[in-house]
């Protein structure tokens, strides 16, 4: 399996040292309870027979093995993250299936060295933490041929996404904002929220100034109980950075934060006991007219 070899940014080293365990206890949620997002985008992208695709920030692999099946033997599926212990289940579940066109690798994609043999570039949310979104998108471009597709998933707006906000407004009620000196996994959730910033940095990449924005709203599962829910929220997203950088403040606080939290996600759940809240989110879509630069 090749690797590339590269000191990793504030960014990747976060992920790596802070959030990798995080995402990890609470993977069901982010795979099964979020997929909403993926599937919908999923169901109605036209993937080619035998075409080439790259899946950037794959995580735990699986959109790359959904990639690799819509692609067939004929074609190839490179699926980069940063952190390569999310990348083991990837290689586990395509060894398992079978599918031996698919390939997974530990890198950074604002420096990965791309030749221009991709035919399509999907990102799941992975695309609003690049420490330079503008240097990632130019690189993501390079890896795809003349007329190739890029086509993310980002989060609308935190108001659009009470999944999000609604913890987070409470956190606030007990603990001060995070500081301008927060240790942080990028640029955040919903940096790429704004059609016309994102419009403008796809432009400044080299892609076509034609750009495609599908909104998709839709219900995720973000606990099986409430007191998951209450956890999962504490532990990432806008809450959990809140909850985060207060550090011993936070501890003394956590039982009335904790306490106010499962009152309000109780409100969500439903009659099987899961906590299921709106959201939503863009799917952009960007051609790269031009050969590379």
């Amino acid at each position: 399996m090749s690797q590339v070899a590269e000191e990793p940014n504030e960014y990747v080293q976060f992920w790596n040292d802070i959030l990798a365990d995080k995402f990890e206890r609470f993977r069901h949620i982010l795979m099964q309870g979020l997929s909403y997002h993926s599937d919908t985008p999923l169901r109605t992208l036209q993937v080619r027979p035998g075409s080439n695709i790259l899946d950037v920030g794959c995580g735990w692999g699986d959109t790359a093995l959904q990639l690799a099946r819509m692609t067939g033997p004929e074609g190839r599926v490179l699926g980069l993250d940063c952190c390569d212990a999310f990348l083991a289940k990837g290689r586990e579940d395509a060894a398992r299936e079978g599918l031996n066109n698919t390939e997974f690798v530990a890198a950074d994609v604002e420096r990965y060295p791309f030749r221009p043999e991709y035919d399509l570039a999907l990102s799941r949310f992975g695309m609003m933490f690049f420490q330079n979104p503008v240097i990632a998108m130019r690189n993501i471009r390079r890896a795809l041929k003349p007329g190739g597709r890029l086509v993310f998933i980002v989060w609308r707006r935190l108001e659009d996404n009470p999944w999000l906000g609604v913890p987070k407004d409470i956190v606030l009620r007990h603990l001060p904002p995070p500081g301008e000196d927060a240790l942080t996994c990028g640029p955040g959730p919903f940096s790429m929220a704004s059609t016309d910033l994102v419009s403008a940095q796809l432009k400044a990449a080299g892609f076509d100034p034609q750009v495609t924005f599908t909104r998709n709203d839709g219900p995720v599962m973000v606990g099986r109980t409430t007191e998951e829910a209450m956890q999962f929220q504490l532990a990432l997203g806008p809450a959990g950075e809140v909850f985060r950088e207060a550090g011993p403040e936070a501890e003394e606080k956590r039982e009335a934060i904790e306490a106010d939290l499962r009152e309000a996600l109780a409100t969500y759940q439903t009659s099987n006991g899961e906590v299921v809240m709106q959201s939503s989110s863009w799917t952009v879509t960007a051609c790269n007219g031009t050969s590379p630069a």
